[in-house]
C-alpha cells in the first residue's frame, strides 16, 4: 500500500511558487537517489565483504580495510561519503519539515515514522562507525583498523556487540523500507497496486536478506576475537 503523499510533505500556510516546487523536487529526487546508488549499494558489498572473518583475519583486512593508494581511499571518499552526507542533511531538512500522522493513517504511517527513527539511530551509529574504524585508525594512528581490535571488541565488550547488532537491524530496515520508497514515492518506478504488493514482498525478503548478511558478518567478528586476548 502507497504511503500518502500527505505524510512525507512540509506543511505550508502560503502556496510555494513555482522555483520553490522545482528545488524540492529536485532535492528529493536527488536525496533518493544518493540513498540508493551509490550508497545502499556500497552497504550491501561491505557487509558482503565482512564476511572474510569467516576465512582469516588476513583476508578480512584485505577485503575490508585495504586500499591500493590514496587515490581509492580518495574516491571512496568522493563516491560514498559525499552522497552519505548529502542524503543526511536531506533527511535532516526532510525530518524538520514533514509531519506524520501514524494515528491516521495505519500501517503505511507507522512505516514511515520508523524509517525516521531508524534514520535517527543511524546517524549516531554510523557517526561513531566512521570515526572508530575509519577516520580515528587511518588518520590518528596512520594505519588500517587491524581485525585484532574489532574482533575483540565484539567478542569481550559487550555493549559494542549490542550497538552492532541494533545498528544492523537500523540499516537492513532503513535500506529495505527506503528501496520501497525509492521505486514508488521517490521516482515513481512501481505505479500499479500489484506490482506494490510484488514490491512489498521484495522489501521484506530484502531486510531478511540484510539482517541475516549483517548478522553473519557481525557473528564473523565475534568468532574472531575469541583467537585473540581479552581486552585488557
Amino acid at each position: 500500500m502507497a504511503l500518502p503523499l500527505t505524510t512525507d510533505q512540509p506543511e505550508r500556510s502560503v502556496a510555494p511558487d513555482e522555483r520553490t516546487i522545482a528545488r524540492d523536487f529536485i532535492l528529493a529526487r536527488l536525496g533518493s537517489l544518493f540513498a540508493f546508488a551509490p550508497v545502499g549499494v556500497w552497504t550491501v558489498v561491505h557487509l558482503w565483504h565482512q564476511l572474510a572473518a569467516y576465512q582469516s583475519p588476513q583476508a578480512w583486512e584485505t577485503a575490508v580495510t585495504a586500499h591500493v593508494n590514496v587515490a581509492s581511499t580518495v574516491l571512496v571518499f568522493v563516491l560514498v561519503l559525499g552522497p552519505l552526507l548529502w542524503h543526511t542533511i536531506w533527511g535532516i531538512l526532510r525530518m524538520l519539515r514533514s509531519r506524520p500522522r501514524p494515528l491516521e493513517s495505519g500501517f503505511s504511517n507507522l512505516r514511515y515514522l520508523l524509517q525516521r527513527l531508524s534514520a535517527v539511530g543511524l546517524l549516531f551509529f554510523l557517526g561513531a562507525h566512521l570515526y572508530l574504524a575509519w577516520f580515528e585508525p587511518r588518520f590518528l594512528h596512520g594505519r588500517p583498523e587491524p581485525f585484532a581490535e574489532i574482533s575483540r571488541e565484539m567478542r569481550f565488550h559487550t555493549p559494542t556487540l549490542v550497538v552492532y547488532i541494533l545498528g544492523v537491524i537500523g540499516i537492513a530496515y532503513h535500506l529495505a523500507n527506503g528501496l520501497w520508497s525509492f521505486m514508488t514515492m521517490g521516482w515513481g518506478i512501481t505505479v500499479s497496486k500489484s506490482a506494490m504488493k510484488w514490491l512489498e514482498r521484495l522489501s521484506i525478503a530484502f531486510f531478511v536478506l540484510l539482517l541475516a548478511l549483517g548478522w553473519a558478518a557481525i557473528y564473523g567478528l565475534y568468532r574472531g576475537g575469541a583467537l585473540g586476548l581479552p581486552l585488557a
